[in-house]
């Protein structure tokens, strides 16, 4: 669907919640019904000046029908591998990249890393460019990535992970309060594998919906975590050298 075409449905919405009528509509901006009629047909051509009038005919000022436009769109299940790329190229940008993925304010970030107010008013603009976040007037910004968001498994963001993340975050103990590292190994039904695989996926949504919610707390009151889940078809290479062949059975 066109912008266009998605500003017209945000009209229409925006018209019968109000109550207006094509021909109360026409009659304000002293045209045609029949022609009020045929702009919001499927067909229509309404340009962009004509939907500034019927905006402000509605009271409604452009930016905030474009900013329900954006927030009507479908939400990124992953970004192309040109997105990741542009990402990881600039570090300063990957970071403020993973602390939009968990909705902290500009304000936020400042506060938490090093780094100046303009250098983060420039990556939100360039992830604002690459299609990741709607910035808005005094660097609030919109997420347009869903919940069950995920970087490419073998994408530049998640090569980034393995090299300089995963080696650091299982050298810990797990052993702090709250902490746990578990591994568990066992054969079970593909059927049922996808379903542990979708419980595991609501459980990362939790933990986000949580980080959302206790915003609110002050940042005493806070403390970092990072949840970690993989599953995959699997062998550690100590079992792997010690299985049966097969051979002489």
């Amino acid at each position: 669907m066109s912008t266009t075409a998605d500003l017209v449905v945000a009209l229409k919405a925006e018209l019968k919640a109000s109550g207006l009528t094509y021909a109360a509509l026409a009659e304000r901006l002293s045209m045609a019904e029949s022609s009020i009629k045929r702009m919001f047909s499927a067909n229509g051509d309404l340009p962009l000046s004509r939907i500034d009038a019927i905006c402000h005919a509605l009271g409604l000022d452009f930016a905030d029908l474009a900013r329900k436009v954006a927030d009507s769109q479908p939400l990124l299940q992953q970004l192309t591998l040109a997105q990741e790329r542009a990402v990881v190229a600039d570090r300063q940008l990957l970071m403020v990249a993973i602390c939009v993925m968990s909705q902290m304010s500009l304000a936020e970030i400042l506060a938490s890393y090093a780094l100046t107010e303009a250098d983060g008013v420039r990556c939100l603009a360039a992830l604002d460019r690459l299609g990741i976040i709607d910035l808005r007037p005094g660097n609030r910004y919109h997420l347009k990535v869903a919940k069950g968001f995920r970087w490419l498994p073998q994408g530049p963001v998640m090569a980034f992970f393995r090299k300089e993340v995963l080696q650091d975050y299982f050298a810990g103990g797990f052993d702090g309060e709250s902490e746990m590292l578990t591994v568990v190994h066992g054969e079970i039904g593909r059927g049922l594998a996808a379903a542990f695989r979708d419980r595991l996926t609501r459980i990362c949504q939790d933990f986000s919906n949580q980080h959302l919610a206790d915003q609110k707390l002050p940042a005493s009151q806070r403390q970092p975590f990072t949840l970690v889940i993989g599953m995959r078809s699997w062998l550690m290479p100590a079992l792997k050298q010690m299985q049966r062949t097969g051979e002489g059975v």
